[in-house]
């Protein structure tokens, strides 16, 4: 059975797009049929890592919300990235937001049928023959994204082991639970290698009561990428992308239960 996943955090910065990425690309390689929707409409990016031209998009999920095409017309295959796939059952399909600055504000002056997304989701799994759908959320909280998460089988919170991200996050995580999402995982990136990441995933745990799904430590690598690539293809035997790996089957696993 399909699942959705919507990946968000309380702040910008905590790298969700670049985690949103990988992970989806990690689940992919294992044989599954994955989607990815760039909800963060305001200020999408996630095309980036997937080498997707802006100038190869015709269509974006803002010409689907306007009634302009069908989703489906904005599901871009980048099953490419994966090189020669272990298994020809793997497939990834992005569906970008537009970045032109008209657009932009349009969204941010106009809003959008909240309603008409949702049911986008569910075309979406159902003409592509999705196994997972992840939803790369806007951070912080609106009306938008809560209802989002609504629709989630789990919500993957992404923070930094920062004051703030801890405050912030422990209001979203809040908000989850009273919209009844069933699964709430957390993944704590840039963590400094200097840290005992037993000691911060426990503390973690026992503050919002929900599972860490993994810690990413802050990398040098990474920010050499600069969102160029998709680092667990990139870099395969980094610790970074075995964590990736860990997380992934850890979302396989939590869904199969």
């Amino acid at each position: 059975m399909s699942k959705i996943i919507s990946i968000h955090s309380y702040r910008g910065g905590t790298g969700k797009s670049n985690s949103t990425a990988n992970i989806a690309t990690a689940i992919a390689r294992k044989g599954y049929r994955v989607g990815i929707v760039d909800a963060d409409i305001q200020s999408p990016g996630i095309h980036i890592l997937f080498g997707l031209d802006p100038q190869q998009i015709d269509h974006t999920l803002n010409d689907f919300l306007w009634g302009h095409s069908a989703i489906t017309d904005a599901a871009y295959n980048v099953t490419s990235v994966l090189k020669n796939p272990a298994n020809t059952r793997s497939s990834i399909y992005l569906i970008p937001s537009s970045i032109k600055v008209n657009d932009i504000s349009r969204i941010l002056r106009e809003r959008f049928d909240i309603e008409l997304l949702l049911e986008g989701f569910q075309t979406l799994i159902k003409n592509l023959h999705l196994d997972y759908l992840f939803i790369d959320t806007h951070p912080g909280l609106n009306q938008e994204t809560l209802i989002s998460l609504t629709t989630s089988d789990i919500v993957l919170f992404i923070l930094r082991p920062d004051q703030q991200d801890f405050q912030g996050t422990a209001v979203t995580v809040d908000v989850a639970r009273k919209l009844r999402v069933p699964k709430l995982l957390l993944l704590i990136n840039k963590a400094l290698k200097e840290y005992d990441f037993d000691d911060l995933r426990q503390q973690v745990e026992q503050t919002y009561n929900a599972p860490v799904v993994g810690i990413f430590p802050e990398s040098e690598d990474m920010l050499r990428l600069a969102s160029s690539n998709i680092f667990c293809l990139q870099y395969p035997q980094h610790p970074i992308s075995q964590a990736i790996e860990e997380v992934a089957q850890q979302i396989i696993n939590k869904e199969n239960s």
